[in-house]
């Protein structure tokens, strides 16, 4: 029987150092003399290369540049709620009559009581963080190759949701893009080697009876109700699991299959070699694989999941710097894409979808960052569910596990 954790919600990326909040503000001067203006940025720690602020510091003289990069995304929205809750504080003590001087500080928030003008926000945090009022939307327009980027079917239908965080193709432009990623089949290519095995390049390796007891599984209803859709040739995003006959018994075989469960801890047995084969996520198991070249990413040719790293604009900061759309842009520029695929373990959404062979050679040291473009179109965002569904998936994950 598999072993298990805790079924906590946990985010991607959680093996990154720690469960403690932690920021490194890197504050950027302009040349000399005074800044015509700023621009306050938090973001996820590893997803800008310090390559990449000394650029927009030389690019943007004028601008200021405040960054701050924290560990988890659960800190970042954290951080979102924090700025709501206070600024209805602030705006319920004006309603009041009274309000506290401005020389008061917001006590236990020290450095995070002011919103920042720009925050990184993973696609998985969306649509809760538009329900709940956190964030206000972006003009798109105004960015320079952020309206061809959003003409792409794919990032158009991440980004654009009504007040409820839904997907509507008539609503508003919530986010942008920077980052992107899949959930990849990890496995050890020495043992492989070893035991005689073919390597897995799909989801229906996982059921292959050689690997019974030697698979790592992630603890997320999704993900593994979502690879075994794909499995049958279904979508991530199936709203009606009563309409899959033969998922029951795929998840069933499955779990047969799985030596444990953990969305924090899934590469720590592959490299001690208790499994052989584990599903992850990309950027943990790129980074896994350059300390060990043993441990190998493959992109599942059916397709996968994907997952993306947002600029989101905090709601509570009623302020737009154009410093804003200047960063933007840049990021957006085709020689800091290329940076952002080259220095961090994620792909900028310009060059996802391309062919490698149409890519800079330098950008062929992970080709599990580019799969192939068939796989990409096959490939999808978890999108949010209805209430209906998710029920539908909580149970089927209940009666997998047990």
């Amino acid at each position: 029987m598999a072993m298990t954790e805790d079924p906590l919600t946990i985010s991607r990326r959680s093996l990154l150092l720690g469960a403690a909040f932690s920021s490194l503000s890197v504050i950027l001067e302009g040349c000399a003399g005074q800044s015509s203006s700023s621009l306050q940025i938090r973001a996820l720690q590893g997803s800008i290369p310090p390559q990449m602020l000394n650029e927009f510091r030389r690019q943007a003289a004028g601008v200021k540049l405040d960054y701050a990069a924290d560990r988890q995304l659960e800190e970042l929205f954290a951080l979102l709620q924090t700025w709501k809750r206070s600024q209805s504080s602030n705006n319920s003590q004006k309603s009041s009559g009274f309000a506290l001087p401005s020389w008061v500080p917001f006590i236990g928030q020290s450095d995070t009581a002011n919103p920042v003008d720009l925050v990184t926000l993973g696609d998985h945090w969306l649509s809760g963080a538009i329900a709940q009022g956190l964030l206000a939307p972006l003009d798109a327009a105004t960015v320079q190759g952020g309206s061809a980027l959003l003409n792409t079917p794919q990032w158009k239908a991440l980004v654009t949701r009504n007040a409820e965080g839904k997907l509507d193709a008539n609503g508003k432009v919530w986010a942008m893009p920077y980052r992107v990623g899949t959930t990849v089949i990890a496995y050890r290519q020495d043992i492989f080697k070893q035991q005689g095995l073919q390597p897995p390049t799909d989801w229906a390796d996982l059921w292959r009876p050689e690997l019974k007891g030697r698979i790592s599984l992630l603890d997320q209803p999704r993900e593994v109700i979502g690879l075994t859709l794909k499995k049958l040739g279904k979508s991530y995003n199936t709203a009606d699991l009563a309409a899959v006959p033969t998922l029951a018994a795929e998840l069933r075989s499955l779990n047969q299959q799985a030596k444990l469960y953990s969305s924090t801890h899934y590469l720590q047995p592959l490299l001690l070699e208790d499994t052989w084969v584990a599903v992850g996520w990309s950027e943990d198991v790129l980074q896994s694989g350059q300390r060990s070249p043993n441990v190998v990413a493959v992109v599942p040719t059916s397709g996968t999941a994907l997952w993306a790293d947002l600029w989101v604009r905090p709601a509570a900061n009623p302020t737009i710097p154009p410093a804003v759309a200047e960063w933007l842009t840049f990021c957006l520029q085709p020689a800091i894409a290329q940076q952002i695929s080259l220095l961090t373990w994620g792909a900028s959404p310009l060059l996802f979808g391309k062919s490698l062979a149409d890519l800079p050679t330098e950008l062929h040291r992970a080709p599990a960052l580019f799969p192939d473009p068939k796989i990409v179109e096959t490939s999808e965002f978890l999108q949010p569910l209805s209430k209906t569904a998710i029920e539908q998936y909580e149970k089927a994950w209940k009666a997998m596990r047990q």
